[in-house]
């Protein structure tokens, strides 16, 4: 289905947020560990949701035929977050926003099996293609500063979690077309933040002595503009278009993560990098041209 341009916009602002969401968990690490992070992080969020459901009539409490998927996708959701902050964590800030947005190749090769409707076609494949060599030339970066301070382990983890996130919009799109988007957002949080809680207090320690007010509007940025308001406005876009044109626009978010953790985290850009980006946001333009 063709996208009208006010929803382009739309969907490329939101995936700048998304971009910066990066930097504010890299920030709010320094604090809260992976865990924990998650779980302030999706609490906000699912107090936002939750005034946004009572707000415009939503029910909030799911049917008696919703439960399976939604704990299907609670269980999806916790082992991707749990992952991609455990990633973030071990690496670079402009490694994990380009890793992190390597989701919609996973994303578009389910959907092409799994939604007929949603068929690779040669333009939109090329421009997957396209869009992957610019990460791998983003991997390779002079083979140096990029890769400097990241860890291989760091690096694979957040692969994964990239690769089971595109697993999930896959499965997300399936659902809001039976369940409403803003519960299906708003319980796959709330199912997984029992999981965060528990093993966070398990396994890891807050570092309350770092506390200062980056951390803290870090974690607040993730819980309130993305958990909240970045997490709907997507989840409305998959009810109503095409999923692989929808998270084709994914690509948009390491264009905003890379220059943000050079502006913010004083990570190097070098010119490989910039050839890298151009050609991803190459590829996006022939993935979403109609």
């Amino acid at each position: 289905m063709a996208v009208p341009w006010k929803v382009v916009l739309l969907a490329v602002f939101i995936h700048t947020l998304w971009g910066g969401n990066i930097i504010a968990i890299k920030f709010g690490l320094l604090v809260f560990p992976p865990l924990w992070s998650a779980f302030w992080r999706f609490l906000l969020g699912a107090v936002c949701l939750f005034l946004w459901a009572r707000f415009t009539g939503v029910p909030v409490l799911p049917r008696r035929g919703e439960w399976r998927g939604l704990l299907l996708l609670g269980l999806m959701f916790t082992v991707q977050v749990w992952a991609m902050n455990l990633g973030i964590d071990l690496t670079t800030g402009a490694m994990a926003a380009v890793l992190a947005a390597t989701n919609p190749l996973f994303g578009a090769l389910l959907a092409h099996y799994f939604i007929p409707s949603d068929r690779l076609t040669p333009v939109r494949g090329m421009g997957l293609l396209l869009a992957f060599a610019g990460v791998a030339l983003l991997f390779l970066n002079d083979g140096g500063d990029f890769l400097q301070g990241s860890t291989r382990l760091g690096n694979l983890v957040l692969l994964g979690s990239s690769a089971l996130l595109g697993a999930r919009l896959i499965f997300t799109s399936a659902l809001v077309r039976r369940i409403e988007p803003t519960r299906v957002m708003l319980w796959q949080m709330i199912l997984a933040l029992p999981f965060f809680a528990l093993a966070g207090g398990a396994l890891e320690q807050v570092r309350w002595e770092a506390l200062a007010w980056p951390p803290v509007l870090g974690i607040a940025y993730q819980g309130i503009v993305v958990a909240g308001f970045a997490f709907m406005v997507n989840a409305t876009l998959l009810k109503r278009y095409s999923p692989t044109v929808v998270i084709g626009f994914n690509f948009v978010s390491p264009l905003s993560g890379v220059w943000l953790s050079s502006l913010l985290l004083f990570e190097h850009i070098s010119w490989t990098l910039l050839a890298g980006l151009f050609t991803v946001a190459l590829g996006l333009i022939l993935i979403n041209r109609k």
